[in-house]
């Protein structure tokens, strides 16, 4: 399959914008995921924990694999943590304590890893090259990965975080339009999974929030954006993440959520929508990216988007009676 271009291919520096891609899967440890990853790309594999490993050096940069668990791993709290004192015995027991804890991690690691997934963090890679990368895709399946469709149990996503091509707040918000708009016909094109539609990973933007948004006299400037959508959306957990694109435009802006460790500020939208879907043979990032290119195609027509945009608050804001009625006038002309 060919990599579609989106409109805008090279960021404000005049070079091609990057795609940072991260998918989820069982069937493979992460340290057989990471010797892939070596194998395709060069590299050498980093072991940073039991359930946790780089792979430096590779063409694009550094893979990061690991058990998507945060208790899987070493916290570096109790790891970085120094004796109490110089004294003998506070440090032989500060050492037995780190090494308790260790092992303790990659027991808990080995215990649940049939329950969550393998991941691996890929580094951003340009746009034109994401069919180069989908050789991964290939190589894990043929070795056994399994993802969303192989169970109930597996609610698993590959997400893509497409560098913006404009950092300004009038790009950002025709960007969020476009999807707010195209979020339905997504979802109906990439037919999401039952247990990505029970688990909270990948919601959906609330009714209210797209009506705000898309009224043609919303102009707000970037604290106003990010204040309106922090009310609307205090999670992470949204199909379009923006929390790492504001962390990144705005490091010191006055809230928690701003402050959490899994946030990392990046000049890049988080698409989280799309499922794992290494069943399908011809399935893997450029799929998912041609899908975005939709997105980014929609924001950077601005007279289409500002119609759409007008199309859908007067079906949205509508009474439920006037769109009863809209829809029987539509049964008896079909009929």
């Amino acid at each position: 399959m060919d990599v579609r271009p989106p409109p805008t291919p090279k960021n404000a520096e005049g070079k091609t914008r990057r795609v940072g891609v991260e998918i989820e899967f069982a069937g493979i440890t992460p340290a057989n995921a990471a010797q892939l990853v070596c194998e395709l790309f060069g590299g050498q594999v980093v072991v940073v924990s039991p359930h946790r490993l780089k792979v430096e050096g590779t063409r694009w940069g550094e893979f990061g694999i690991e058990l998507d668990a945060k208790v899987a791993h070493p916290d570096a709290k109790v790891v970085e943590r120094t004796p109490l004192s110089d004294a003998e015995w506070d440090r032989q027991r500060h050492q037995m304590r780190v090494e308790l804890h260790n092992k303790t991690r990659e027991l808990i690691g080995d215990v649940v890893a049939g329950l969550v997934p393998t991941e691996i963090v890929c580094p951003p890679v340009p746009w034109d090259q994401l069919g180069e990368l989908d050789a991964l895709f290939d190589a894990l399946r043929v070795h056994g990965a399994k993802g969303t469709d192989a169970s109930l149990l597996y609610g698993f996503g590959l997400h893509l975080n497409p560098e913006a091509p404009d950092l300004g707040v009038d790009s950002i918000l025709a960007h969020l339009r476009a999807y707010l708009l195209l979020a339905e016909w997504l979802r109906d094109q990439i037919d999401i999974d039952i247990t990505r539609e029970v688990l909270p990973h990948a919601n959906p933007f609330p009714k209210a929030y797209a009506i705000l948004v898309l009224n043609p006299d919303y102009a707000p400037d970037l604290d106003t954006l990010i204040g309106d959508y922090l009310k609307h959306n205090p999670t992470r957990n949204r199909e379009l993440d923006l929390f790492p694109l504001f962390a990144e435009l705005r490091p010191d802006y006055p809230d928690p959520l701003f402050s959490e460790a899994l946030i990392k500020p990046r000049p890049t939208y988080h698409y989280r929508l799309p499922n794992a879907q290494l069943s399908a043979p011809q399935w893997g990032s450029v799929v998912e990216w041609n899908l975005w290119v939709e997105v980014e195609t929609l924001a950077a027509a601005r007279e289409r988007l500002e119609a759409r945009s007008r199309e859908y608050l007067e079906h949205h804001t509508l009474s439920p009676m006037t769109r009863w009625l809209d829809k029987l006038r539509s049964w008896m002309n079909e009929s």
